[in-house]
């Protein structure tokens, strides 16, 4: 990856309503054998009125076989204050994530995960699919992984839906692949809703457009 800073409007969509309801900005700087990636989220000020949001995910990510080091989420979300650090550990088959969780007005927590094969965490699952050549996969083809969220392991079903043609909020047009993520646990019951996201066809593979619940 070259050194990038992508701008998002989030809209949050009800019924008839459309409104733009936060940005946020996706960045990634070249450190010599590292990716430095973060994701800067705040809610505009008609919506901090209604609950306010400021949250910031940064990942370092070593370049040598696309192995995330560092994680840490700190989320400032109405009157909850939190922050996850997940540190990355590997040997020849597993990987160990050593999470340390801090609320606010609570001790603060330790908790070691463990999963074969590799794991990824929120901010660097998104930069390693796109490292995807999806124009090879056909329709329904999945992909599956194991995300650290700092406070638990979740499995993650990448599905490749289709190349499909989207218009953007700025009335741009694209040709995105159209992927869905889904988040369980065990295997077996859903984390949330699927997430549908759409990523440009092009040598960068940008994601373009991503809605969920």
């Amino acid at each position: 990856f070259a050194n990038e800073k992508l701008n998002y409007e989030i809209v949050y969509h009800w019924g008839m309503i459309w409104k733009h309801a936060a940005s946020a900005t996706l960045s990634l700087s070249n450190s010599g054998e590292y990716y430095n990636t973060a994701l800067v989220a705040h809610t505009r000020s008609w919506a901090d009125k209604i609950y306010q949001v400021r949250d910031t995910l940064t990942s370092t990510i070593l370049k040598k076989g696309f192995k995330p080091i560092k994680y840490v989420k700190i989320s400032h979300e109405g009157s909850h204050y939190g922050k996850d650090i997940v540190q990355y550990s590997y040997d020849t088959n597993a990987s160990t994530a050593n999470c340390t969780i801090i609320r606010k007005d609570k001790d603060t927590r330790h908790i070691t995960l463990q999963t074969p094969g590799q794991a990824y965490d929120m901010l660097s699952v998104f930069y390693y699919l796109r490292t995807i050549d999806f124009n090879s996969f056909i329709k329904n083809r999945t992909i599956k992984s194991t995300i650290f969220s700092g406070r638990k392991k979740e499995n993650l079903t990448v599905k490749y839906i289709n190349v499909e043609k989207i218009e953007l909020r700025d009335k741009s047009k694209h040709i995105a692949h159209h992927i869905t993520f889904t988040f369980t646990q065990d295997g077996q019951t859903k984390s949330s809703n699927d997430i549908h996201c759409w990523i440009s066809t092009d040598s960068k593979h940008i994601p373009l457009l991503l809605k969920g619940s």
